[in-house]
C-alpha cells in the first residue's frame, strides 16, 4: 500500500469547515464594519498632529498592521510547536495561513512606512535599523514559502517548515525591540519614548490614542483571524482534493 493510499482525508466537518459557515460570515461582517469604523476614526476623529500634519494618520494603519503581523506569525509558532510535538497535520495546516496572513500584513507595514517616510524623511527608503530589520523579516518569511515549495515529501516538508517558522519569529522580535536598543535609529516609537534622534516623533492626544487603540484591536485580533479562517478553509479543501485525486489516480 502506497503512502498516498494511507494518507487520511482532512476532516470537512465541524464549525471551521461547514459548507455554510454562519459564524465565519458573521465574524467577517463584524470585522468589515469595525475596519471601516477604524478608518473613519483615523481620518476624521483623531486630531491632526501639529508637526507632521495629515501624513501622520497613516500610522494608524502602519502600526496596527505590524501588530496584526506579529499576532498571526506568533500563532504560526504555536502551531509549529504543536505539530512537532503531536505530529498532527492539522497544526501544519493552521501554520500555513498564519504565515501567509502575517507576511501580507508585514508587507503592508513596510509599504505604509515607506509612504510615511517620503514626506517626513524626504526619501522612500533609508538603511535605518528598524527599516532594515523589517525588510529582513519579510525576506525571511518569503524564504519560508520557497522552502515549503521546494520539498516534495509531505512529512519532511511539515517538519522542516515548522522548525523554520519557529526560528523565523526571532526576526519579528528583533524588529519590535530594535528601536529601543539601537541609539542610532531615527525611527520614532509610538508606544513609549522615542529615540533621542528620532525624526517624525509625535505625542498622542486623547483622540489619537483612542483611534490608535481601536485600530490596534481590529488589526491585531479581528482582521488576522478572519483572514486565517478563510485561508484555512481553502487549505483544507485543497488538501482534500489533492488526496482524493491521488487516490483515484492509483486505482
Amino acid at each position: 500500500m502506497s503512502a498516498v493510499t494511507k494518507t487520511p482525508l482532512p476532516k470537512l466537518s465541524g464549525p471551521w469547515m461547514r459548507s455554510r459557515p454562519t459564524l465565519l460570515i458573521v465574524f467577517t461582517v463584524i470585522t468589515v464594519i469595525l475596519t471601516v469604523i477604524g478608518l473613519l476614526m483615523a481620518l476624521f476623529y483623531a486630531g491632526q498632529d501639529i508637526t507632521q500634519g495629515e501624513v501622520q494618520r497613516i500610522f494608524y494603519l502602519h502600526v496596527s498592521a505590524f501588530a496584526g503581523a506579529s499576532m498571526a506569525l506568533g500563532v504560526s509558532v504555536i502551531a509549529s510547536v504543536l505539530y512537532l510535538w503531536k505530529r498532527d497535520p492539522k497544526w501544519d495546516r493552521l501554520s500555513i495561513p498564519c504565515v501567509e496572513v502575517g507576511f501580507a500584513l508585514a508587507l503592508m507595514n513596510l509599504i505604509t512606512g515607506m509612504v510615511w517616510a517620503r514626506p517626513i524623511w524626504n526619501t522612500w527608503w533609508t538603511w535605518d535599523p528598524r527599516l532594515t530589520s523589517s525588510a529582513i523579516m519579510i525576506l525571511t518569511y518569503a524564504a519560508y514559502f520557497m522552502l515549503r515549495a521546494g520539498i516534495e515529501n509531505p512529512e519532511t516538508r511539515r517538519r522542516l517548515t515548522s522548525v523554520y517558522a519557529i526560528l523565523a519569529y526571532i526576526t519579528v522580535i528583533v524588529t519590535f525591540v530594535i528601536i529601543r536598543i539601537r541609539p542610532d535609529t531615527i525611527h520614532p516609537a509610538v508606544i513609549g519614548p522615542s529615540p533621542q534622534n528620532a525624526e517624525g516623533g509625535f505625542e498622542l492626544s486623547s483622540s489619537m490614542l483612542a483611534a490608535m487603540s481601536f485600530n490596534m484591536v481590529v488589526w491585531s485580533v479581528f482582521i488576522p483571524w478572519v483572514l486565517i479562517w478563510w485561508r484555512l478553509r481553502i487549505e483544507v479543501l485543497s488538501e482534500y482534493v489533492n488526496v482524493l485525486r491521488a487516490k483515484v489516480a492509483e486505482q
